[in-house]
């Protein structure tokens, strides 16, 4: 199946914590990769590198705000890519948290995102994708397509981000 969370609300990554917390809890083979987010930045990183070893990877540099930070962003998402691609084959699911968000901002191109789901179809392998802004070619693709909406938050009224909460 392809499972796709979304949406402008808080909750995506949880969710795929979560997720692949219960196909582990199945016996399943499960990957975690992260695009964008930088390794040891959320607890739910320490958690699953101790759960998965090799089979998690956060391999981002952390948000891309600046242009002339695309070719190093490219190629961090690209290295992510690439180590999901190689797990593919023996794992029964494969997360790959904010990679809707890379997809946005073309660090990764929609023909890598339909080779991947392929690929991953032709194993028989789980795919999770997040991220806001899922475009409807690939909801059209997925099994099961959520969509988190904020209702309220907290950084609304200057609150910064919690500990265990946000990150």
């Amino acid at each position: 199946m392809i499972l796709i969370y979304t949406g402008n609300g808080k909750g995506k990554t949880s969710a795929c914590v979560g997720q692949a917390l219960r196909a582990v809890g199945q016996d399943l083979r499960v990957g975690f990769g992260q695009f964008i987010k930088r390794d040891v930045q959320a607890g739910e990183q320490r958690m699953l590198a101790r759960l998965l070893g090799d089979d998690f990877c956060a391999g981002g540099l952390g948000f891309f705000r600046r242009e002339e930070e695309r070719p190093a962003q490219r190629a961090a998402a690209l290295r992510l890519l690439e180590w999901a691609e190689q797990r593919l084959p023996r794992l029964d699911m494969l997360v790959l948290d904010e990679s809707l968000y890379a997809l946005r901002a073309e660090l990764i191109a929609r023909a890598e995102v339909e080779r991947l789901v392929a690929a991953a179809r032709a194993a028989s392998c789980h795919l999770v994708l997040s991220g806001r802004d899922a475009p409807d070619w690939l909801v059209d693709m997925a099994d099961l397509v959520t969509s988190m909406t904020e209702v309220k938050h907290p950084a609304a009224r200057g609150v910064s981000a919690q500990r265990g909460i946000e990150f």
